[in-house]
């Protein structure tokens, strides 16, 4: 089944230095772009992630430091892969908890306002773990009947979580070929930044989902506790989660002015 679009979809993976979003970096990303019309766009990049690569990650995704020495560093690419998918939806494999979070770092890092408020999220992982719960090794032997060669290799792991989704659509009854539809299908929780620290509450209001003020209002807790935003952006949180309260602050500044 082909799948069924408004706009365009950019399926991506990362390859990066390690699993911490504010800290470590992309190696390799890879983004395939689907148009409504069905025609198809690939890039593929290595990145020079400016820091020494552990060990441990070179060995699963086979990218050394001597290998990305002379690769563009993620500032030189931002731009281009920022136009690559700005007017897209965003789809991958763990993406919401992973791939979207690292790379919104990366963009802020380097000066572009990435912002998700005009984007659908499909991450095929969810819908693969609602429907079989396996790895994407499994996922693409159990809905493609193929073997991922090079697996952890961003470009295979994209291609592969693209043909995933339209075997899932065909399978499944119940799911719509609809990005809106898929996106909700497979987000996890509603949290108004990537990471979670801040989350909505029924009426759509940013609440803390962490630490002593975890359940309150930010927009009270800012009010009542200034320093509060302070420590904040002075400690090692992830920058779109200092970029959503910033808004939250600047928002309630508005108010009072108006």
């Amino acid at each position: 089944m082909e799948l069924n679009l408004t706009k365009p979809i950019c399926f991506f993976d990362l390859e990066t230095t390690g699993i911490e979003v504010a800290k470590d970096r992309i190696v390799e990303i890879s983004v395939l772009k689907v148009y409504p019309n069905g025609n198809r766009e690939s890039r593929t990049w290595l990145v020079n992630p400016e820091m020494p690569i552990p060990a441990e990650s070179a060995a699963i995704h086979g990218i050394t430091d001597e290998k990305v020495a002379n690769e563009p560093t993620f500032k030189e690419l931002s731009k281009t892969i920022y136009n690559m998918i700005k007017d897209s939806d965003l789809a991958g494999y763990n993406s919401d908890r992973f791939d979207i979070p690292l790379l919104a770092e990366e963009l802020l890092r380097a000066g572009i306002d990435f912002d998700l408020g005009n984007k659908v999220t499909v991450d095929v992982q969810t819908i693969f773990h609602k429907m079989e719960k396996r790895t994407l090794e499994a996922a693409y032997k159990f809905y493609c009947d193929k073997t991922l060669v090079n697996a952890h290799s961003a470009e295979a792991d994209t291609l592969a979580t693209y043909e995933i989704l339209k075997a899932q659509l065909d399978r499944y009854d119940e799911l719509e070929n609809d990005m809106k539809f898929l996106g909700e299908f497979t987000n996890r929780k509603r949290n108004a930044d990537f990471a979670g620290f801040i989350a909505y509450d029924k009426e759509g209001r940013e609440i803390f989902s962490f630490g002593k003020h975890k359940g309150k209002l930010v927009e009270t807790v800012l009010e009542e506790e200034p320093g509060y935003f302070g420590w904040i952006l002075n400690a090692d949180f992830p920058l779109y989660t200092k970029k959503v309260l910033t808004a939250v602050k600047l928002r309630k500044l508005n108010n009072k002015l108006n």
